[in-house]
């Protein structure tokens, strides 16, 4: 792969980091419209927690080169969860911003995916 592709790899995954730290934040300290928003899709009361590790671990891997396709993997894996809860629930507004980091998490796994020589 080429260095502009390894850099724009790597630009867009730091954003996805922070993406996902602030996820985790949010859902580690959850505010009582999103309880009440895990409540109305079902989830357990302590699933947002679930959410919130995954989300951080997500945000470690993705912060090096090595781990970063397992990260961009984990995120999108968590993306597809909000996105397919959210439209399962017909709250498509709230599916915008889960479709779009998912979007940008394959654009990122693409470029980041070792290649064999």
């Amino acid at each position: 792969m080429n260095t502009t592709g390894h850099r724009a790899g790597a630009g867009l995954g730091l954003l996805l980091a922070a993406f996902y730290l602030f996820g985790a934040w949010g859902n580690l300290f959850l505010s009582p419209e999103n309880e009440a928003a895990y409540a109305r899709w079902g989830y357990p009361g302590w699933f947002h927690y679930v959410t919130a590790a995954l989300e951080l671990l997500a945000a470690i891997l993705l912060l090096r080169a090595p781990t970063r396709p397992y990260g961009e993997g984990l995120g999108a894996c968590i993306m597809t969860a909000a996105a397919l809860t959210t439209l399962t629930h017909a709250e498509y507004d709230h599916s915008i911003a889960p479709l779009v980091v998912l979007s940008v998490a394959v654009i990122v796994l693409a470029l980041c995916w070792p290649r064999r020589a």
